[in-house]
């Protein structure tokens, strides 16, 4: 398995409605037996623990203005990117900046290239319930990485699923937060990202995906595309992601397969490839053909309950002891939708699946480990290394021999006895190593990497070295913010990560004063790492901050955290907002319009003007009454390119 990466720079321009300028660069990137096996995976190594986060910068904030956003094209709830500009034309910053660049690029290290083709990342996508928590785990079994996969939901057992280390996830059973697992299989290294399904915390999964160089599309195979799919699915194909489809539930009721394939391609106009085909369905699921070997995988059910390897029994296509294994009707029809797929199905093209324009497909049962060896074996031959990323000076390839990166999340007390905060950094080019010095763009300052680390969900150890597509956590003492570049030799800067538009908001207060500090520190602390958004309000008398999230589930869990890791039980008053809007002409255009009616005025963390509005038609009143308050937006971008 060629490692994973998982922190990443957007390549668009325009994300959820929120635009980033930088141009386009000038150049592109072009990329018969019988066998009965139970297997013990070897163990295996390190990784990264991830989450997104909110983005607070200590300067310069630019806008989305709803004219610009007139001009974007809807895909759901996600926007495509515009045509970008041409860099060769625009700037002779831009040409000085990619001249140094290639200057640069004398041919690096040969364990540049060994080390970037070793490494392999993705990131799985689905509705809530699909699974995505149990595939992990059996992605980590199959790998090496443990040896005992823990039920997610398991009543009877003191296991819980790796990827799931925060107490509130293992009491409820669902992942609340993003997760990135390093483990090193079959002379790969992988990163796999395991993110929230939830609805509430799409803003995690869509940064998650940010960082990704491949995507897995979880489905239930008894019911097929869900909302939370088809939105996270604009995502992947906004930024071309390959895709990698993985149907599961297979050992339930479900429904026909061919069905499940044409609703793929209809819904999302993407070419389907079945890489392996089941063998019944529910309780008459009892293997697969696996295409590319012309081969019968048959799966016998044991008393592990999915935390064991599965016995799987190998038959070659034609052995006579597949008619006395496999019941007679489902034989008949696996021998005439085999002929089918093989009449009209699309060749699996290697290229196809890295333009995100073919997706392999797999069947199988994550809870019972039918199908999940398969898919990861496959997955490591098709799967896309490492690529470029997209700054301010062009494209930064893999191995630009010096060293780049950017801060994708920030996560406090992942170990709760040192109070702890690290920095996730996504590697995009050149050699980590332990003690060395960077810039931070943002400021321009000198940092040394003193005490790098590698996660394993919650479990880390130190970091000697790394390569493009690595994921490497440092101690953060309030030095970074999300977003960050880092680099060393030609200043460079990746475009900044966004935030989803809040819909819901409420005060936040502390009922006890003798918990002032701890209250200050824990608000700081979780709204650094992007837990919610936060507004104040701009009557001087009112000090408690105003919480502004995505859904529900964001206050629900920053609640916890405060009690549970900072001791201090704090309340919620809801405000009954739901619309929030930036003024882009700033207070003085406040200062033109006078009083405001049907809207509340408050002030975000850089103490900028924003309007809370009950619903749509309210902003839409707003706008028509009194027009020359300038453009509205519904999002704040970081700052692109700080000086």
């Amino acid at each position: 398995m060629a490692s994973l990466n998982v922190a990443a720079c957007l390549q668009s321009t325009v994300f959820c409605g929120l635009h980033a300028h930088f141009s386009k660069p000038c150049r592109q990137f072009h990329k018969l037996s019988t066998t009965c096996s139970l297997g013990d995976s070897a163990v295996s190594s390190t990784i990264v623990s991830e989450k997104p986060i909110l983005h607070i910068p200590s300067n310069g904030h630019s806008l989305l203005t709803e004219e610009k956003i007139a001009q974007l094209q809807p895909s759901l709830d996600f926007e495509s990117p515009p045509e970008p500009l041409d860099a060769c034309n625009d700037s002779s910053t831009l040409r000085k900046g990619l001249m140094e660049i290639d200057k640069a690029c004398s041919p690096p290290p040969e364990d540049y290239t060994k080390e970037i083709s070793r490494r392999r990342n993705f990131a799985i996508i689905s509705h809530p319930d699909a699974g995505k928590t149990t595939l992990t785990e059996k992605l980590l079994l199959y790998g090496g990485a443990i040896h005992e996969a823990g039920a997610v939901k398991a009543r009877r057992a003191a296991r819980h699923a790796t990827s799931d280390w925060m107490d509130l996830e293992k009491q409820r059973g669902i992942s609340i937060t993003s997760t990135a697992l390093v483990f090193e299989t079959e002379g790969h290294q992988v990163t796999l990202l395991d993110t929230p399904g939830h609805q509430d915390f799409g803003e995690d999964t869509y940064r998650t995906l940010a960082a990704a160089d491949n995507a897995v599309m979880l489905i239930d195979a008894g019911k097929g595309l869900e909302p939370q799919t088809r939105k996270l699915f604009e995502v992947c194909r906004m930024r071309k992601l390959p895709i990698f489809t993985f149907i599961n539930k297979m050992d339930r009721p479900a429904l026909e397969a061919l069905e499940l394939l044409d609703e793929i391609e209809k819904e999302f106009g993407l070419s389907t490839h079945a890489v392996n085909w089941p063998i019944g369905s529910g309780d008459r699921f009892m293997g697969l053909y696996y295409r590319p070997k012309d081969e019968v995988h048959l799966f016998e059910k044991d008393q592990s309950h999915g935390s064991k390897e599965a016995t799987v029994c190998v038959l070659s296509w034609g052995n006579p002891l597949l008619k006395e294994r496999i019941p007679e009707d489902l034989y008949q029809q696996l021998e005439e939708e085999i002929e089918l797929l093989d009449a009209v199905a699309p060749s699996l093209e290697l290229e196809k699946i890295h333009e995100g324009e073919l997706t392999p497909v797999f069947f199988g049962s994550a809870m019972n480990n039918f199908g999940v060896k398969l898919f990861l074996d496959s997955f490591l031959k098709y799967a896309q290394q490492p690529g470029p990323h997209m700054a301010d000076v062009g494209l930064i390839e893999p191995n630009y021999p010096e060293f780049t990166g950017f801060v994708f999340k920030l996560q406090a007390n992942m170990d709760p006895k040192h109070r702890d905060k690290v920095a996730f950094v996504r590697v995009c080019s050149g050699q980590f190593t332990k003690g060395m010095k960077v810039q931070l763009a943002r400021t321009g300052k000198q940092v040394a990497l003193t005490r790098p680390q590698k996660m394993f969900a919650q479990d880390r150890m130190t970091v000697e070295t790394g390569f493009a597509g690595d994921v490497i956590g440092l101690n953060n003492p309030n030095t970074f913010a999300i977003g960050d570049t880092i680099y060393t030799g030609t200043r460079i800067v990746f475009p900044g990560i966004p935030s989803f538009s809040p819909e819901l908001f409420s005060y936040m207060r502390n009922p006890n004063p003798s918990k002032y500090k701890q209250f200050q520190k824990g608000l700081t602390e979780l709204l650094g790492e992007g837990a919610v958004q936060v507004l104040y309000s701009v009557d001087s008398g009112r000090t408690d901050p105003i919480l502004a999230a995505v859904g529900q589930l964001q206050f629900e869990v920053l609640q916890y955290r405060m009690l549970s890791e900072y001791g201090v039980e704090v309340q919620l008053e809801p405000l009954g907002y739901s619309v929030a809007r930036w003024v882009t002409g700033g207070w003085p255009a406040l200062q033109r319009v006078g009083k405001l009616y049907n809207c509340a005025t408050v002030k975000d963390w850089w103490g900028r003007p924003v309007l809370l509005f009950r619903n749509e038609w309210s902003v839409s009143q707003l706008k028509a009454e009194s027009s020359e308050i300038g453009e509205l937006a519904p999002y704040a971008l970081p700052p692109m390119d700080i000086q």
